[in-house]
């Protein structure tokens, strides 16, 4: 009885020690990659900024604005505004703003000139349908059938043309589409007054569908 009790006091030692070394050890490889891991998204997000941007001199990043609210007691990112400067004069906003698409949030930086048209967008993250939703990174740039070069919100809501709007959605994807563009019209609202209404912002439209992945055309036919 005793040797068994002392093989099990061994083995809860050993397990102890292997647990303890692991958890150094994942701690120790965190802190090697946690700044590599950073200088890869900032990299990330720069070549973005110069892609939706007009031509700027200054550090966007570094004097970007974060317009956060308060959910379930805790601080929330909504938006973050990057402005962008040629000498002194300002030259435009870049926005990052999301909404809830078809598999998920999607996550759009946009960028707007001095006279609150869009200049380009590009699409940050998203969890849509690959070869249908995921088409939204390019389907509203210019030259596409969707573009929203030259447009701006301010003059009315974006809205695919489905809903009455000038936009044409992406095949087989309008509630990406009109995710998309609830995205970018929220990113106008921020740049343009630095606050927008999260709380009503998203329509009904815009919550994710039920159905499975599978079934997007038939659930974008009924939209």
């Amino acid at each position: 009885m005793k040797k068994l009790e002392s093989s099990l006091k061994n083995m809860l030692l050993v397990l102890t020690g292997v647990t303890a070394i692991s958890v150094a050890l994942l701690a120790y490889v965190n802190e090697l990659t946690k700044g590599p891991i950073a200088e890869a998204n900032a990299k990330t997000l720069n070549e973005a900024l110069k892609q939706v941007l007009p031509e700027f001199t200054n550090n966007p990043v570094g004097e970007s604005d974060t317009i956060f609210s308060e959910k379930d007691g805790k601080k929330v990112v909504d938006f973050i505004v990057y402005p962008a400067k040629k000498g002194e004069e300002w030259v435009g906003s870049a926005v990052e703003s999301k909404a809830m698409g078809f598999g998920g949030e999607l996550k759009v930086l946009v960028g707007f000139d001095a006279e609150g048209k869009i200049y380009n967008y590009s699409l940050l993250a998203h969890a849509e349908t690959p070869g249908l939703g995921s088409k939204a990174a390019d389907w509203f740039k210019e030259g596409n059938k969707g573009s929203i070069k030259g447009m701006s919100p301010g003059e009315g809501e974006l809205k695919v043309s489905k809903d009455g709007g000038q936009v044409d959605a992406i095949t087989a994807s309008t509630i990406t589409s009109r995710a998309f563009l609830n995205a970018v019209n929220k990113a106008y609202e921020a740049y343009k007054t630095g606050e927008v209404d999260t709380v009503s912002g998203a329509s009904q439209k815009n919550e994710p569908a039920t159905a499975p992945e599978t079934e997007t055309v038939k659930q974008d036919s009924i939209n």
